[in-house]
């Protein structure tokens, strides 16, 4: 039988270095973006629309997706959605100049990562990007990891393992 940390892949670029698609609309949002990336030995992709990410990150592995909250085809939460299709999907971060509680909460509670606001801080947008890679590397080294197999042996009669 073969388990489920047998199919993950081997190291990737975005396993190394801190990797990110930004998905956008707006020029000036990538212009920004590369400008915070140039100083760092971070990679950044850029695409327009929802269906251009979805067709970049069906062959490049991204640990995180910066997203516009509005897209030329769609929204966030539909960028969501078709990162959970991925086989190891990256995190997503929504961008948006309407940035509020209740949009935090609202990406919070359906599983995207954070928001960050626009227009963007470097300070923020660091801070932000490499929290949401370390989190996808260590969801993914524990994906890696074989489960723990316990033996009935070391159980105590009352189910809880025995200490020495």
């Amino acid at each position: 039988m073969v388990q489920p940390f047998e199919n993950i892949p081997e190291l990737s670029p975005a396993d190394r270095t801190v990797a990110v698609l930004a998905v956008s609309p707006r020029a000036e949002d990538h212009t920004c973006l590369y400008g915070i990336f140039s100083h760092s030995n971070w990679r950044i992709a850029t695409v327009s629309t929802r269906e251009e990410a979805v067709q970049f990150l069906r062959t490049n592995r991204m640990a995180v997706v910066l997203c516009e909250s509005r897209l030329p085809d769609g929204t966030w939460k539909d960028m969501l959605e078709a990162l959970r299709l991925l086989p190891i999907p990256p995190l997503l971060v929504v961008a948006s100049s309407e940035a509020d509680d209740n949009l935090w909460a609202e990406v919070l509670n359906l599983g995207a990562y954070d928001v960050l606001s626009k227009p963007f801080d470097r300070a923020e947008v660091t801070r932000i990007i490499s929290l949401a890679w370390l989190h996808w590397k260590d969801q993914l080294a524990r994906l890696r990891q074989p489960p723990a197999v316990e033996t009935a042996a070391a159980r105590t009669p009352s189910g809880f393992a025995a200490t020495a």
